[in-house]
């Protein structure tokens, strides 16, 4: 007898529900540069993040693994293996997104070359920031997480240098984002959920 036949023998009168397993999604800082405000968004979205309960969620700052530039190591530095073990134990992810020349940075791109399998069947959000409210980066970068079979999701947060930052450097977000962020996340959430059964 399979799995299913006798997960399902004599429950025709009963809803049969499977447990939940609580997902592991990071909220990942996409610059290292001095000065950067990627920390302020990334903690705006964790507290919006939190209050759900939906999943648990972590910052996780590409900053601490100091990768060095793909190409220009043998590999054996030991921030690579904690970068593909930290993403190996994510389940999905949000992208903190900072528009570089039209494009995501640097840093973010090394890291995404810096794995492979650890990206792959997961999903992500994109919350972006710039004079555009970095959609062009956005667009980029969905390109390559298509590359890494990560499943970004539809809902897209973009904010503004000139209304959600003071003077640039201090994050004050309007309140009309937060609907976004939420739907957002129950949409990460939910793909994270299906994607894991892939796995």
């Amino acid at each position: 007898m399979g799995f299913f036949d006798k997960f399902f023998r004599n429950s025709t009168k009963e809803e049969i529900t499977m447990p939940k397993e609580t997902l592991n999604i990071g909220i990942i800082l996409g610059s290292t540069r001095q000065g950067r405000v990627s920390p302020q968004v990334g903690e705006w979205v964790k507290e919006i993040a939190d209050k759900r309960e939906d999943a648990n969620y972590e910052i996780v700052d590409i900053a601490d693994f100091q990768l060095p530039f793909l190409g220009t190591t043998d590999g054996t530095e030991p921030g690579i293996a904690a970068w593909n073990e930290k993403l190996a134990s994510l389940d999905g992810f949000v992208f903190i997104v900072q528009e570089y020349n039209h494009s995501i940075t640097g840093a973010l791109k090394n890291a995404l070359d810096f794995a492979r399998e650890a990206w792959n069947n997961k999903a992500a959000g994109i919350v972006s920031y710039g004079s555009t409210g970095g959609a062009r980066a956005a667009e980029h970068l969905r390109g390559i997480c298509g590359e890494l079979k990560i499943a970004d999701v539809r809902t897209h947060p973009t904010l503004s240098l000139f209304t959600d930052f003071e003077n640039g450097t201090d994050f004050k977000p309007q309140d009309l984002h937060l609907d976004n962020v939420n739907t957002m996340l129950e949409e990460v959430v939910a793909w994270s959920g299906a994607l894991k059964n892939v796995r």
